[in-house]
């Protein structure tokens, strides 16, 4: 579990420019997690995905619960708020990697990272990026591994700027629909 004790902190990160800070999320956190889990699983595939497939998936992939499991397990997370008020903006979860071609031993799996459209743009995913990366070479891990629908061009060309290459293929399913994934490395 992050608690912060295990990796280095540095408390949140903002620039005097940005209107959010990211910090280290804890078991205190997963009822935040979910939101943003869900709500942008949500924004991004409503009118792409049925609705009820949408509902049932982030009622079991984005329960507070499941957020807890990967906690207690040794993952780590990162959230972000909106500097006015506070409110989860994003987020991202690395895990052990359970991806086809991954390398138990020495790859980490970056589970999610995930922010609202309108932040897009604005570093956040840079700076998650960046945090979940310095955690997985402090953690030792040889490569960090994620997957992403084949489709999804933009977050397919911010992993390539970010240094990830295709190692793999997965299909993904949310209700009866099975997508075709990639599965991007990067080498620490």
């Amino acid at each position: 579990m992050n608690d912060g004790t295990n990796f280095p902190a540095k408390g949140p990160q903002a620039d005097a420019g940005q209107d959010w800070t990211l910090r280290s999320a804890g078991i205190e956190d997963v009822d935040r997690l979910a939101l943003v889990g869900a709500a942008t699983f949500l924004e991004t595939y409503a009118g792409r995905l049925d609705g009820a497939a949408i509902v049932a998936h982030c009622q079991k992939e984005h329960a507070a619960a499941t957020y807890a499991h990967y906690l207690n397990d040794g993952g780590s997370a990162w959230l972000v708020e909106a500097k006015a008020g506070g409110a989860p903006i994003g987020y991202a979860l690395l895990a052990k990697a359970d991806l086809p071609g991954s390398r138990p031993e020495g790859d980490l799996e970056l589970k999610r990272i995930y922010s609202f459209a309108r932040f897009h743009g604005s570093g956040l995913g840079r700076a998650l990026m960046d945090a979940a990366v310095e955690h997985a070479r402090w953690a030792g891990a040889a490569r960090l591994l994620l997957g992403v629908n084949k489709e999804n061009r933009r977050a397919i060309a911010f992993y390539r700027k970010q240094g990830f290459e295709p190692v793999a293929e997965r299909r993904f399913q949310v209700g009866d629909a099975v997508y075709d994934d990639l599965v991007l490395g990067r080498p620490l």
